[in-house]
């Protein structure tokens, strides 16, 4: 597709895998999910490692949280992952003019000095869950249940990558989360964007056929 036939939606997202392939966050291969599956690619998001790397995607993050239309009050990072993307997306949105406060929590309580669980400002109002993926929905559902304990209210969640392929059912794991928690997700990238990209790249186009019949095997189409 001729990029000035893409939406801006499409762009940032094309734009966002491009990113991903060029720092080795997004690779090809075989690799082994949390679910046992054997996928031909894998997104690792700790992978963005340097202070540019974070300071684009909490731009990526921010144009696609933007372009939802979700409306919260501050951003929530569950550890260890969600602390420094909760922080890069804070920081992309003061570079756009609006000053957010954002929290995550420890993995352990802490017995000592200003002690609890929740580091950063306190929850309160409408609380965006961070997260890079969605893969059994542990980490979006503990941090439901931290959120509504501290008398605040989760109302959405905001990932890179949804992979869009079935979690515990025939629901995709995105969809299972929007199901049990009436929560919206939003995601720069999907796999559809991926596959969009890769056929359009001759040296990763090779690794089309593979993609598309792990779709075929464990995919939900959105």
């Amino acid at each position: 597709m001729n990029t000035q036939q893409l939406t801006n939606v499409e762009q940032l997202s094309q734009d966002f895998i491009a990113f991903s392939i060029e720092k080795q966050v997004l690779k090809f291969g075989e690799f082994k999910t949390k679910a046992g599956r054997l996928s031909p690619y894998f997104f690792n998001a700790g992978l963005f490692n340097d202070g540019e790397s974070l300071l684009k995607l909490g731009e990526f993050y921010y144009q696609s949280i933007q372009n939802s239309g979700i409306e919260f009050d501050m951003l929530y990072g569950p550890a260890y992952k969600g602390i420094t993307l909760a922080a890069a997306i804070a920081i992309a949105f003061a570079k756009n003019g609006h000053n957010l406060p954002y929290a995550y929590n420890r993995k352990e309580a802490k017995d000592h000095g200003e002690g609890g669980l929740i580091v950063g400002s306190p929850l309160k109002g409408r609380v965006l869950i961070i997260d890079d993926v969605i893969s059994a929905g542990t980490s979006v559902r503990e941090s439901v249940d931290l959120i509504t304990k501290n008398g605040a209210t989760p109302c959405a969640v905001a990932i890179a990558l949804d992979r869009q392929e079935k979690g515990l059912g025939e629901l995709s794991a995105v969809q299972e989360v929007q199901k049990l928690h009436q929560l919206p997700v939003c995601s720069i990238a999907n796999l559809t964007d991926l596959l969009q990209y890769i056929q359009t790249k001759q040296d990763l186009a090779h690794n089309m056929l593979k993609v598309q019949a792990y779709r075929q095997q464990y995919g939900v189409i959105m």
